[in-house]
């Protein structure tokens, strides 16, 4: 009996001592813009930057693995936080299905670098790992600037 406490209460002070897990995508991650399309190429305008866009479904399983392995990676998000307006668009969700349509979507994720006006200036399909997206990402840069 002692040993099931003694088990629990290493348990629990285990649960204590780490306290809430802050995900590493808040922290250190590409963070995604909070608002509207319209708000999205708003800001992009007054900003004078690109607008990263992961076009993604809910089922997508490489979809899943870049938001869990590229997107949280650090280097990643510093770069793409200070060059892009980033935004992740479900397209079954909302707008998603017309900017499916309006940019050709046809696998995911895909991955559109878009200016203010709404134009594509690249863009790519698959799972990238950081060092990939980070490749991806200057090029986009050098052509869509």
């Amino acid at each position: 009996m002692k040993t099931i406490q003694f088990t629990l209460l290493a348990i629990i002070a285990t649960l204590f001592i780490q306290g809430t897990p802050v995900k590493e995508s808040e922290s250190t991650g590409i963070q995604f813009f909070d608002g509207t399309w319209e708000e999205a190429l708003q800001a992009s305008n007054d900003q004078h930057k690109l607008i990263f866009m992961d076009a993604y479904t809910s089922w997508c399983g490489p979809c899943k693995m870049m938001s869990h392995n590229t997107f949280t990676n650090e280097e990643v998000g510093a770069y793409f936080n200070e060059n892009f307006i980033n935004v992740k668009m479900d397209m079954e969700k909302g707008i998603g299905p017309k900017l499916a349509e309006k940019y050709g979507v046809r696998a995911y994720p895909t991955l559109l670098f878009i200016d203010n006006e709404g134009n594509v200036t690249f863009e790519t399909m698959g799972y990238h790992n950081a060092e990939q997206l980070m490749a991806v990402a200057k090029k986009a840069q050098a052509t869509g600037a």
